[in-house]
């Protein structure tokens, strides 16, 4: 079985497992005999099998069942959200307790978010991992005036030079940045003079650049035997194509950062009794899926900087570094009310929790870009 399908089967069959069924909308009973079990009614729902009595007929109400019936979306949706970005605590803690009917399931919640993560960035083109880059003539500028600056900075460096030992060594680093941008000016002025590409990328981008480094074996693979190399190799030599298959491999096998990170929150609270594997999973279907939401709105934050004036995308970009703070900020929270911690308790576990997850993406990542190259 292809390797791809298997992951796209599986993450199908979280979702239709997470997703609880629908239950439509109470009303006013139009008969007094369900019409399911055809048992006798007296209210909105049927006391024998729960359907409710009031039956919808409408287009508007065949859209409200596919949102309902994917993640209730109802008035559940709006106590969720509010809680988990502002108190993330009391939403696991509540979760746990057995408090459910008034919030959305942890794992719909996290497999629709990011369901809908993929399928926003799959109008991006790719910008999500960074191949979308400015056009060759303005990128050339920009390399140009690199290299001006980097002279200038070589020719202060020089006249501030009074023979000193340590002084040698700012002029020679000085010198090493104008040979670096000469050297990069050089490749996109290549680049625009060699004209079009036989493989149809745009001359100078990243993709190209990509491509040229496989064809030329310049890439070092650090993994796996010479067929693994050579077959990475191959894939990098059509980047395009290897991108989007890395992209669509994220998305059919998301759902590994959940057993991925569960192991690492248990070692935070080894030691302590009253906590369970299925707690440490809320907690993780939860703090994931309010990190798949951030990473959302800062990618609109982004494109929405992207095509703003030029005045006003210093506001996008201060409001961008401000959420760089949120994830640890909303791991602290969270650990807090969840697991009811101390400050310090809280605070010493969210460090080494932020460590655990550098650790989890990256390995996520790894395995993530193999599968995605077919190897």
């Amino acid at each position: 079985m292809d390797i791809e399908a298997a992951g796209g089967a599986i993450t199908g069959g979280l979702i239709a497992g997470a997703v609880e069924a629908p239950t439509g909308k109470a009303g006013d009973p139009t008969d007094r005999v369900c019409t399911d079990c055809s048992e006798p009614v007296t209210g909105n729902f049927c006391a024998n099998c729960g359907q409710p009595t009031h039956v919808h007929r409408t287009l508007l109400h065949l859209g409200e069942e596919l949102l309902h019936g994917v993640m209730h979306f109802d008035a559940r949706i709006w106590r969720t959200l509010p809680l988990l970005a502002l108190n993330p605590g009391k939403l696991t803690r509540e979760w746990i307790e057995g408090k459910r009917t008034r919030y959305v399931s942890p794992l719909a919640m996290f497999l629709f978010t990011v369901f809908l993560m993929f399928f926003i960035l799959s109008f991006s083109g790719g910008s999500a991992l960074g191949v979308n880059q400015a056009p060759l003539d303005e990128r050339i500028a920009d390399a140009r005036a690199d290299v001006d600056e980097a002279k200038a900075e070589l020719a202060r460096a020089q006249a501030a030079s009074d023979g000193e030992p340590g002084d040698e060594g700012v002029v020679a680093g000085a010198t090493a940045a104008v040979g670096g941008a000469e050297r990069s000016l050089r490749i996109l002025e290549d680049a625009r003079a060699a004209g079009p590409r036989a493989d149809g990328l745009a001359p100078g981008s990243f993709q190209a650049a990509i491509a040229d480094a496989a064809h030329d074996g310049n890439i070092t693979i650090g993994v796996g035997d010479k067929k693994m190399k050579d077959k990475i190799l191959h894939k990098l030599a059509n980047p395009d194509l290897a991108i989007y298959k890395i992209q669509q491999t994220v998305y059919k096998y998301a759902f590994l950062l959940v057993p991925l990170s569960i192991p690492f929150v248990w070692l935070l609270f080894a030691w302590k009794r009253g906590f369970t594997w299925y707690d440490h999973g809320v907690f993780v279907l939860y703090s994931l899926t309010f990190m798949a939401i951030l990473g959302m709105a800062m990618a609109v934050i982004g494109a929405i900087a992207a095509a703003s004036p030029p005045w006003i995308a210093p506001v996008f970009g201060i409001l961008s570094a401000v959420l760089v703070f949120a994830p640890p900020v909303h791991m602290f929270a969270q650990l807090k009310g969840t697991y009811g911690l101390s400050i310090f308790s809280a605070l010493w576990r969210t460090i080494l929790l932020l460590l655990f997850s550098i650790f989890v993406v990256s390995l996520f990542l790894v395995a993530i870009i193999l599968l995605g190259l077919g190897v």
